[in-house]
């Protein structure tokens, strides 16, 4: 769902006000990188030698909206995750898409009758139905983030904070979490000022870098792209919607691998979109809307969905994967599709976008990487 009327600031203001900031914000969301409750070998804590795992698991969905004005989940925000909620806790590391604010009052970027805009605020304590959920982590570089301006982006931190879940996509930020002593690197990119500019090709490669230099993995989050119902192809070139640039998919996907990217996971058209292995990467453009109480439009290709998660060795290189189908009800609420007609549709858009680049999508949902 876009931000249709974005207050119109300027990105130079804008960068020097969350650079002014940058470190304190950094020290609000520092979260503790320890395991969950009642989840043993969660913890980064320190293993005797030779213990260290293979490989590491790393979970991602799509476009994430834990309630607002136009809907809200039931026990603080938990009902929405209910039958979905075991998959969700599979991964070593689980991540998705955060679209809108864990905030309360404040203004909102929708101004006294704008149509077509859409801004979302959560209850601060629905933060913990995330954790509970089995996140470890969400992507803040979106068009929804910045909804309630930089207050709504502080109170955000703060009740990730407070819900022991951390966060990448704030300008120039790298996040690294460890499992099985595996460390993983998280970046957020995007269009908007309020995020790392994935279309600065120097800044984009200097933050890469440095993620690299600091972790074994290195997962690059990206929110781009057209939306709509009718809006699953890649295309080669730029993309725009409701008067936005909207960024190039596919050059920013191959830019961010050549820079030292090991699993590329897109969000923010919607719907699904197909998958390529590019240098023996894994790229998955779009997942489509993966959980929102009454804030996404339902029906056809919007109400398919899905979960990937990669193995993936401390070099970054993919052994296999996995597609979990999900399919939204009418209120936005995930469950397993046991017909997969999501891992249908990601089979279909992946050949047809990329062909031989196009890992195997098997029936039991396998993610099987194309020869060399």
């Amino acid at each position: 769902m876009a931000g249709r009327c974005r207050r119109l600031i300027t990105e130079t203001s804008m960068r020097s006000r969350l650079l002014a900031g940058l470190a304190a914000l950094l020290a609000v969301g520092a979260v503790l990188d320890g395991g969950r409750p009642g989840r043993p070998g969660r913890t980064a804590a320190a293993k005797p030698p030779g213990s260290e795992a293979r490989t590491v698991t790393i979970g991602w969905v799509g476009d994430i909206t834990p309630g607002s004005q136009y809907g809200l989940p039931a026990d603080g925000g938990r009902a929405l995750f209910a039958r979905v909620r075991s998959r969700l806790r599979e991964p070593d590391l689980m991540a998705g898409n955060l679209e809108g604010t864990f905030s309360a009052g404040g203004a909102s970027k929708c101004g006294v009758g704008a149509e077509n805009c859409f801004a979302f605020q959560a209850p601060l304590a629905n933060a913990h139905a995330l954790r509970d959920a089995g996140f470890d982590l969400v992507n803040l570089a979106n068009n929804h983030s910045f909804d309630f301006g930089r207050e709504g982006q502080w109170q955000t931190l703060r009740a990730l904070y407070d819900a022991h879940l951390t966060f990448t996509g704030l300008p120039a930020h790298v996040r690294v979490l460890t499992r099985r002593g595996i460390r993983v690197a998280f970046v957020g990119l995007s269009t908007y000022p309020w995020t790392t500019d994935m279309d600065d090709v120097p800044a984009v490669r200097a933050l890469i870098s440095q993620a690299a230099a600091i972790a074994d993995v290195v997962v690059v989050f990206f929110h781009a792209g057209a939306e709509g119902a009718d809006r699953t192809a890649v295309p080669v070139g730029r993309e725009s919607a409701f008067g936005e640039d909207r960024g190039d998919s596919r050059a920013f996907a191959h830019l961010v691998v050549d820079a030292g990217a090991d699993v590329v996971l897109g969000s923010g058209p919607h719907v699904v979109r197909g998958m390529e292995t590019y240098r023996g990467r894994l790229i998955a453009y779009s997942l489509g809307n993966f959980a929102g109480a009454d804030n996404f439009a339902a029906g056809g290709t919007l109400s398919l969905s899905g979960m990937v998660t990669v193995r993936v060795d401390r070099r970054g290189r993919l052994h296999n994967g996995w597609w979990h189908a999900v399919r939204l009800d009418a209120s936005g609420t995930p469950q397993p599709d046991r017909a997969g007609s999501s891992r249908d549709l990601v089979r279909t858009l992946s050949e047809r976008d990329f062909g031989p680049g196009a890992p195997r999508v098997l029936e039991s949902g396998r993610i099987v990487p194309p020869p060399p």
